[in-house]
């Protein structure tokens, strides 16, 4: 994966976690519809995109789909396929999406500090 690009070990292991977590908050959002292989590794591939670093959609969908087989192999895996060929979902029943949930709810509740106006009043 990004055989073009020389990157170090640190970078590329950096751009996996990127890549998981983005799987993970698309499949989140997705619900218990799920998505297909293809919406997801579309997602992930519009998200890490950017002007300087370019990658292949092909590198991407490759790893996305290395990844969901991965993580559903099991009843208790992260992510489940939903019956359907190719679509896949989070498994609520999962200890460790359960784990997970605790570390999205915790991003998301950090409340931003509030600005206190310390000018003077001139009335």
């Amino acid at each position: 994966m990004l055989g073009a690009c020389r990157l170090s070990f640190v970078t590329f292991l950096n751009i996996l976690l990127t890549y998981d977590k983005t799987i993970l908050q698309t499949l989140k959002e997705a619900g218990d519809e799920g998505l297909s292989v293809q919406k997801i590794a579309r997602h992930v591939y519009n998200a890490s995109n950017n002007f300087f670093e370019t990658i292949s959609f092909e590198e991407v969908h490759r790893y996305v789909q290395y990844y969901l087989l991965k993580n559903s192999k099991s009843s208790d895996s992260l992510i489940e396929n939903t019956g359907q060929r190719g679509v896949y979902r989070l498994n609520k029943n999962s200890a460790e999406l359960q784990q997970l949930t605790f570390l999205f709810v915790d991003d998301e509740e950090e409340s931003p500090t509030q600005c206190v106006d310390q000018s003077l009043s001139l009335f």
